[in-house]
C-alpha cells in the first residue's frame, strides 16, 4: 500500500510503535494499575505524561530524562498524545469557511477552560490545511488534556504536526488568558532546567500565544454545545473499558474515523456572505434586516440564584459564527468530502 495514502497521524502511530516495541503493553499496565498500585487520575485524562516519561526513561535505562535527551523529551509528548489518540483515531476536518471564521476570531480575556472538558475524545487530531507554524506548513495538531501527577494541575497539551517535525506546546489552564498559560508553562520549563533568558520570556510568551490562538479556537468549537460534527447519525465518544482475564483494558479501534466539521454551518455562512454582498431594496419601514454574519465571539452569563449575590458566578461561553436571517440552515445539503 502507498504510504502517502495513510493518514499522517496513523503513520506517526506506526513509527512510534516501531521505535518503542513494548509501548502498548506498558500503556495497558499503567491503565490496569490506575488507582491500585499507581495513583489515580481524572477520567478526562487518558494517560498522564508521567507515565509516558517512565516509558521513555525505561527505554533509555535512566531514572531521569533531562534536556540533554532533547529528542526523547519530544517522544514523551508524542507518547502522551498518540497513546490517547490510538484508542479512537478521530481525525477532524473543518469546512474551510468555518475554519477561516474560527481562526480569525481573537481569544481575548480568560480562556473558557471549563469548556475544554467537553472535548469529544481523549485526544483529537485536527487537520489544518493551508495553515503554517513558524514558516512551515502545519498539517494538523493533536489536542488532549493532561493532569500533572505531582500538582494535579490541568493542562491543555497541543502537539503540532509540521513539515519540520512535531512540536509540543503545553498550556497551563486556569482563570487567566492564553498568554499567561504560555508564560506559566515556560516558567515550569525553567524549573526543570531549561536555560533561561529573562529578556526573551515576555516576547516569547506573546509570540507563542499569537501562534496557538487559532488552534485553540478550532478546539473550542469542537467542545462547544452546538458543535456540528459529522452528519448527525453518530457522535464521537470514548470507548468503555472492558474486563479481561488480564484486567481492565481499553481497546483501540482498527481504523481512523474522518469527522467532517461544520459542513452545514459553513454552507450557511457562505450563503449569508453571498447575500450580504448583493444589493438590496428596502420597500418599507418594517423590512427584515438583511442576511449577514455575526462574528464569532465570547458570551458571558451569570449562573446561580439572583437573590444570593455571593453565590453567583460569571461564566464564559464561546459562540461560533452565527448566520442572521439565513433561511433553513438545517435544510442545506451536507456535502461530505473524504480527506486523508
Amino acid at each position: 500500500m502507498d504510504d502517502t495514502l495513510t493518514p499522517r497521524p496513523v503513520r506517526m502511530l506506526n513509527e512510534l510503535s516501531h521505535k518503542y516495541s513494548d509501548i502498548w503493553k506498558m500503556v495497558d499496565l499503567f491503565q490496569q494499575g490506575r488507582g491500585k498500585d499507581l495513583p489515580d487520575w481524572p477520567e478526562w485524562c487518558f494517560l498522564p505524561a508521567s507515565a509516558a516519561y517512565q516509558i521513555v526513561a525505561y527505554s533509555l535505562g535512566v531514572e531521569r530524562v533531562t534536556f540533554e535527551h532533547k529528542e526523547k523529551l519530544m517522544d514523551i509528548a508524542a507518547i502522551s498524545a498518540l497513546a490517547a489518540w490510538r484508542v479512537t483515531k478521530g481525525i477532524y476536518i473543518f469546512d474551510k469557511t468555518l475554519q477561516d471564521s474560527l481562526i480569525s476570531t481573537p481569544i481575548s480575556g480568560d480562556i473558557p477552560h471549563e469548556i475544554l472538558f467537553r472535548v469529544p475524545e481523549w485526544c483529537v487530531y485536527i487537520g489544518t490545511p493551508g495553515l503554517q507554524y513558524i514558516n512551515a506548513p502545519l498539517y494538523g495538531f493533536f489536542a488532549h488534556l493532561e493532569s500533572d501527577a505531582n500538582t494535579g494541575r490541568v493542562e491543555l497539551r497541543l502537539l503540532l504536526d509540521t513539515e519540520k517535525g512535531l512540536f509540543p506546546i503545553p498550556l497551563h489552564l486556569g482563570a487567566w488568558g492564553l498568554e499567561e498559560s504560555v508564560s506559566r508553562f515556560m516558567a515550569e520549563c525553567y524549573k526543570q532546567g531549561m536555560p533561561r533568558d529573562d529578556n526573551m520570556h515576555i516576547d516569547a510568551a506573546k509570540s507563542m500565544a499569537s501562534l496557538v490562538s487559532p488552534l485553540v479556537s478550532l478546539l473550542l468549537y469542537l467542545c462547544s454545545q452546538n458543535a456540528e460534527i459529522g452528519d448527525g447519525s453518530r457522535v464521537p465518544q470514548n470507548p468503555e473499558p472492558k474486563k479481561t482475564k488480564r484486567g481492565i483494558r481499553i481497546f483501540q479501534v482498527e481504523k481512523p474515523t474522518m469527522w467532517d466539521v461544520g459542513v452545514r454551518i459553513g454552507a450557511a455562512i457562505r450563503r449569508a456572505q453571498a447575500v450580504e454582498r448583493e444589493p438590496t431594496e428596502t420597500t418599507g419601514t418594517h423590512a427584515s434586516p438583511r442576511s449577514h454574519i455575526r462574528r464569532a465571539h465570547w458570551h458571558s452569563f451569570w449562573i446561580g440564584p439572583r437573590a444570593e449575590v455571593d453565590a453567583r458566578k460569571i461564566m464564559l461561553k464561546w459562540l461560533p459564527p452565527i448566520p442572521i436571517n439565513v433561511d433553513d440552515i438545517d435544510g442545506l445539503p451536507a456535502t461530505i468530502k473524504k480527506i486523508l
